[in-house]
């Protein structure tokens, strides 16, 4: 996806999840493209991986409609994640980590040190991280031999945010975003090493928590309720 569409999808996003757009509320191409300062191409581009994300449902074939989304269903989506994701991450220690693996696991960390070693992050860090977190998730589900398990997360991907893709940053609060990606970071650390010292039990155990930290969104969706953007509801 292109930086314009990768902005619009990460704001749209955060939106969703703070209750800015709130379930129901319509967003359409053109005002949403006018209201970033973008073309309709990547406002249409972050339209489709949000409905993939199961943020957006179709609204009439007219653009989209915000899904009604509760704390629960999205913990629970995570909760799956965390158990998948673990599950991985045991199977790979088990199975004795590549040195190809371990190349690139350790290419991940080097390039998020180099991110956060400044002491703070900037929009375009967080885009770094973010492929990279993609990479290094994917290094261990692949790691882990076991097809099913990345059938599984395929299918667990289209409930709300449970996918590894779907961050939901606030570039309004880039202190305490430096923090939070900091720490999961440093959960990178730990479960890597728990990998190539063939640590399954506690590799599982550092996977399952490094998910279930997305859980914040849940708590972000909840507070936000009241507060509701209403600049690109469809007019009637």
């Amino acid at each position: 996806m292109s930086k314009p569409g990768q902005t619009v999808l990460v704001a749209l996003r955060k939106m969703i999840a703070s209750g800015e757009l709130a379930a129901g509320e319509r967003l359409m191409e053109v005002p949403t493209a006018e209201l970033f300062g973008v073309s309709r191409m990547p406002v249409r581009m972050a339209f489709r991986t949000l409905e993939q994300e199961g943020l957006l449902v179709p609204f009439g074939g007219r653009g989209f409609q915000v899904r009604s989304i509760s704390p629960m269903e999205i913990a629970g989506a995570v909760d799956v994640r965390g158990v998948l994701e673990g599950l991985a991450a045991r199977q790979m220690a088990e199975r004795g980590v590549t040195q190809e693996a371990r190349d690139e696991l350790e290419a991940c960390l080097v390039q998020g040190d180099a991110l956060f070693e400044k002491g703070h992050v900037t929009e375009d860090d967080l885009e770094v991280y973010h492929d990279m977190n993609m990479r290094l998730h994917r290094v261990i589900v692949e790691g882990s031999g076991n097809r099913a398990i990345a059938d599984a997360l395929s299918r667990n991907d289209h409930l709300p945010f449970a996918s590894v893709t779907a961050l939901a940053v606030d570039r309004d609060n880039l202190i305490r975003e430096y923090r939070r990606f900091n720490f999961a970071h440093m959960q990178h650390h730990a479960v890597v090493d728990a990998l190539v010292n063939g640590q399954g039990a506690r590799a599982e155990a550092i996977m399952r928590e490094h998910a279930n930290a997305t859980l914040r969104y849940a708590e972000i969706f909840g507070a936000g309720q009241n507060e509701r953007m209403k600049v690109i509801q469809r007019p009637d």
